[in-house]
């Protein structure tokens, strides 16, 4: 068993108990200004004076994560060199795995893969554009389906596969759509989490727009997962959400702003007979969708629920300010 998947492992340890009473719970993140506007952001015990452009610089590199593995996924090749490169022309990060996935047997998750690789480069380019000369390049990227890769270590942490066995979200289309719920509820987390740290009005906005698509996209996932019927993929839905929430720690529990120990949710309805209940959004007792830190993402995306500035997804860590777990 590999270090990755030791620390994922780590994370669960002391909260199966709280774990399985989760559904009790549940009662119910342009140009030269960004470079303004400084904040100071306590995340953990680390406090750091950034600015707007920090910020969006954080939400690049998981756009970066996102545009790569739908367009992979799509066409078996991923974003332009200009669309990953530093703005002075140096060469971008590369991409280790991603494959195309066949979907002539389900053309409709197809049509869905379609949609979300183009508007998450769409993201990037706008992203690239708003920061200008700030931009950061793409960093190094795993996206492997192997038995080496960030997915497989985090579906075997998770239990989703057996210790031996190898997760490949490129081998079928509901791979793919695990391999996309892995990464859909996490950015609208990392968005909504990021949005009170903006300053200028017109990038909070602009935030608030790839907020909404990123909800959409997560919807649009959740949903098909759910409709398909298949409880397998609702157990791995919740095996994943439980791998997501022991990674991001135990925060002070905040219903106004999201925040909570428990902010993650796989698609197992609620209730029975004529009380059963769909759970297409994941949300807390008052109806809001989750937040949370950079840190608590880079744990995620990561893989691990330490403090680290690399990992998982990101093998040599994101580009920007704004790297490390703590």
């Amino acid at each position: 068993m590999t270090t990755q998947q030791d620390q994922v492992i780590e994370a669960f340890e002391g909260r199966a108990d709280r774990r399985r009473d989760r559904r009790a719970f549940f009662t119910a993140a342009l140009g030269a200004a960004a470079a303004g506007g400084a904040f100071v952001y306590a995340d953990a015990a680390k406090a750091q004076t950034l600015t707007d452009a920090d910020v969006l610089n954080f939400a690049l590199n998981l756009e970066y994560l996102e545009a790569q593995f739908y367009l992979y996924a799509l066409n078996g090749s991923g974003l332009s060199s200009s669309l990953t490169a530093a703005p002075s022309g140096s060469a971008g990060g590369t991409v280790t795995g991603g494959a195309k996935v066949d979907f002539t047997g389900d053309p409709l998750v197809g049509a869905y893969a379609r949609e979300i690789a183009a508007d998450e480069e769409a993201h990037v380019k706008f992203l690239r554009n708003a920061l200008g000369s700030a931009a950061v390049a793409m960093p190094n990227i795993n996206i492997s389906g192997d038995a080496s890769g960030p997915f497989t270590a985090a579906a075997r942490a998770a239990g989703v596969v057996g210790a031996t066995e190898t997760f490949n979200p490129y081998a079928n289309p509901n791979n793919f759509l695990l391999g996309a719920f892995i990464f859909e509820d996490v950015g609208v987390t990392a968005y909504k989490g990021a949005a009170p740290l903006l300053t200028n009005k017109t990038f909070l906005e602009a935030a608030a727009g790839i907020l909404a698509v990123e909800a959409y996209h997560a919807a649009m996932v959740r949903t098909t997962l759910y409709t398909k019927g298949i409880s397998a993929l609702v157990d791995a839905t919740e095996k994943i959400s439980n791998a997501r929430d022991s990674l991001d720690g135990n925060p002070t529990e905040d219903r106004v702003r999201g925040i909570g120990p428990d902010d993650d949710q796989g698609i197992a309805p609620t209730g029975s007979g004529a009380t059963l209940t769909s759970n297409i959004a994941p949300l807390n007792a008052n109806g809001l969708a989750f937040s949370r830190t950079t840190g608590q993402v880079l744990n995620i995306v990561y893989l691990n629920a330490g403090s680290a500035t690399m990992g998982g997804f990101f093998p040599n860590g994101v580009n920007g300010n704004i790297r490390s777990t703590t």
